[in-house]
């Protein structure tokens, strides 16, 4: 025998006896992706092709097990106001699932710190594993609703909260980290699955249902698709969920671009799925089609392969009537499975997968752990901003107390929104402040200014802490129902930015100048009075477990903050245009506001000070393929070490296609000792400043001057450098 046929001979020996090991050939991790799902589809029968456009990726009968999807923006959701973990039976409470609960994803973007995001995802990912695969719990599934990519355009939208906010670069750098945290570092597996939400320009609640985002193919491209591209190329993202709403009167759920830009494009192979209800929404609310089955024909053949509503019964009188075919069917569902093949479910042996043992030999609660609650503290004290410090009030020197006021409803409670898990405790801002002080210092709290209590409390305290701010689901949770007009959640947008509660601030004020206020809030309110006056003012989202200890961490100097805005904080409600308008340039975000605003975008103090002193570049020529490395020299000239957000902004001064005044496009938080000076890089890619050319159907570099603005906020620049960006 010829040497070559013998080692032909051992191969196809040795295939054999690999494949023997499996029932199925898709139980071979060996084999190519492709393969594995051309042949579980070819074993599935029809029925189980119908089921498999649900949520759940198990084939019972082929040996799959199933998982399904949790909501998971700021922690693995398994309670909350959602009741996600399951609600009251009977006389009985909710189950109680507690997991590590982190401020608000409002919040997690204030920190501007994409590492922190990525650990954050990370923990939530690894509290997935161990509630899906623990014996005795089996909560929640692997597909985590998550992180929320849509874009925080209009301060009025009820869902602010879910967002990082309305600068797309920084937005999809958050996005990006999120998912890499979700699905984890392994080359093969992911540790869950990050499905983002809503696609696309879901940013408006009331008629959601119904209502057409009407805005140019250049701002698809450029703003609101660009955090679900990059989240898609890359973070490795492989599925997202359509929204309700429609696009230039198409509605979401069947619209082309599902198919012909995430797919075919961005290269999603994997899971889309509708929002809830959402066929019922295309019959009832849009009016797309004549009947029901015509409905499901067509979300099938957008190459959605998920409902999230009753499904089955259209499908199969599609199936009837011609309107759709087995091969619609698998071409839909076919990336459900690419899913679950990544997260080991397709495996023969899936003990041998690397997350398997979370939860089955590794059983110790993830939220039990001593360094995830200090990490969930942390977290809080980054996501702090402080927006005015005047005369130095903070942070407060608690040697020199003996009395401090709380005071105002925020004080003594966590409050948790809609998409929230259950915490294993919380910590309200009036106990992290009892914490911080101990006994030595006496504590005024009240809740209200009832018979004058406040105004009492803050007349014999040395401070007072007034901790006002929005309540995330409107104090009880009714559907579409808020009874505070500057309240927001989902189903409900904001009817109002002023906050009610700012009187409660001048009433604390005016009985001791010496007035902190704490805003705990989902998005920005118009809080002009108390920016004129009172001395000091830090914002901080709501949800969690460590609010108290983290806020209490910067109010007393054990924190210096550094958190950042990552939206226009305007002055008024008349500054916006309608809430309908989707095209940005008329007048929304830093990119096109028109008003002097009350708090810019990108904007935050410290309690120290930073000196930008020079700024280089790696070239003076960016080729239109290449890169550019930006070092700007800072120095700390203050008495405390801090971090500085050191942010990078481009102009294009001779663009003969319209730009944006200023757009960011790099940005780093980085930790500069007191006295020290820093050297900061940042690379900025060439294709970062491409814009989409209609005619060309791509993004296309524009070669000519490039104004380079480095800054700690977008109105605050301290350089400027002016590169030539040219043709390779």
């Amino acid at each position: 025998m010829k040497l070559h046929h013998f080692l032909l001979l051992c191969f196809l020996c040795g295939s054999l006896s690999a494949s023997a090991q499996f029932v199925y050939p898709f139980q071979n991790p060996a084999l190519s992706d492709d393969e594995r799902l051309d042949n579980l589809l070819s074993l599935m029968t029809i029925d189980e092709k119908v089921s498999a456009l649900s949520t759940h990726l198990g084939v019972p009968r082929l040996g799959i097990p199933n998982t399904g999807h949790s909501e998971g923006l700021h922690g693995m959701a398994l309670g909350g106001a959602g009741n996600w973990g399951g609600r009251a039976v009977g006389n009985q409470p909710p189950p109680t699932f507690p997991t590590t609960t982190f401020p608000q994803a409002y919040g997690l973007g204030e920190t501007w710190d994409t590492d922190l995001i990525q650990k954050v995802a990370d923990i939530e990912a690894a509290e997935v594993r161990f509630y899906t695969q623990n014996e005795r719990l089996r909560k929640g599934g692997m597909v985590m609703r998550a992180p929320n990519a849509d874009l925080a355009r209009d301060p009025r939208w009820g869902r602010t909260e879910e967002s990082y906010g309305e600068d797309p670069f920084l937005t999809a750098q958050m996005t990006v980290a999120f998912v890499k945290g979700l699905q984890g570092n392994h080359p093969k597996y992911w540790k869950s699955a990050s499905l983002m939400k809503h696609f696309l320009a879901n940013s408006n609640e009331d008629g959601r249902d119904s209502t057409s985002s009407n805005f140019d193919e250049r701002l698809f491209r450029e703003y609101y698709s660009y955090p679900f591209y990059k989240g898609i190329t890359q973070g490795g993202s492989r599925a997202f969920m359509a929204s309700y709403n429609s696009w230039n009167g198409t509605p979401m759920t069947v619209h082309p671009a599902i198919n012909e830009v995430t797919r075919k494009e961005w290269g999603n192979n994997g899971i889309v799925c509708t929002d809830g209800g959402a066929l019922t929404l295309l019959m009832n609310a849009h009016k797309a089609y004549p009947t029901f089955a015509e409905g499901a024909a067509a979300v099938v053949k957008a190459t959605v392969g998920q409902f999230l509503d009753v499904f089955q019964p259209y499908v199969y009188e599609a199936l009837e009537k011609n309107l759709l075919t087995e091969t619609d069917i698998e071409k839909a569902i076919r990336g459900n499975f690419y899913v679950a093949l990544k997260l080991g479910l397709l495996d023969g042996n899936q003990m041998q997968t690397p997350y398997a043992s979370i939860g089955v030999t590794d059983t110790a609660s993830p939220w039990q752990k001593a360094e995830v609650k200090n990490f969930a503290r942390l977290v809080t004290a980054k996501s702090v901003v402080l927006l005015k410090n005047e005369r130095n009030l903070l942070p407060v020197d608690k040697t020199k107390l003996r009395s401090v006021a709380v005071i105002g409803p925020r004080a003594d409670e966590v409050l948790l929104d809609w998409y929230s898990g259950t915490p294993p405790y919380v910590v309200s801002i009036l106990q992290g402040i009892k914490n911080a002080l101990g006994s030595g210092v006496e504590v005024f709290y009240e809740p209200s200014n009832e018979m004058d209590r406040a105004a009492i409390a803050a007349a014999k305290a040395d401070i007072a802490i007034v901790c006002v701010g929005n309540h995330p689901y409107g104090t009880d949770a009714r559907w579409k129902y808020s009874p505070v007009p500057s309240d927001g959640r989902e189903a409900v947008d904001r009817k109002a930015l002023s906050l009610e509660q700012e009187d409660l601030a001048k009433i604390v004020h005016k009985a001791n100048p010496k007035t902190i206020m704490v805003l705990v809030s989902s998005f920005p309110f118009a809080i002009n009075w108390s920016q004129e006056h009172i001395p000091s003012i830090l914002h901080i989202t709501h949800n969690s477990q460590e609010l108290g200890n983290g806020l209490a961490d910067v109010i007393f100097g054990n924190f210096n903050p550094a958190g950042r805005t990552t939206q226009t904080w305007v002055k008024s409600i008349a500054d916006l245009p309608p809430i309908m308008d989707y095209d940005i340039r008329n007048g929304r975000t830093y990119m096109y506001a028109k008003a002097k605003p009350l708090y810019p975008f990108g904007f935050g103090l410290s309690y120290t000070r930073f000196d930008y002193q020079k700024i280089g570049v790696s070239t003076s020529t960016l080729s239109t393929h290449g890169s550019v490395k930006i070092s700007v020299e800072i120095k700390n000239t203050g008495q405390r070490d801090g971090e500085e957000v050191v942010q990078l902004y481009v102009a294009f001064p001779n663009s003969k296609v319209e730009r944006p005044a200023k757009q960011l496009k790099g940005f780093r938080r980085v930790m500069i000792p007191a006295g020290t000076t820093q050297t900061v890089d940042i690379e900025m890619k060439a294709e970062d400043l491409a814009y989409w050319n209609v005619e060309q159907h791509k993004f296309v570099v524009e070669q000519g001057k490039i104004d380079l603005l480095i800054g700690n906020s977008s109105e605050s620049i301290q350089l400027k450098k002016q590169i030539v960006c040219q043709q390779n």
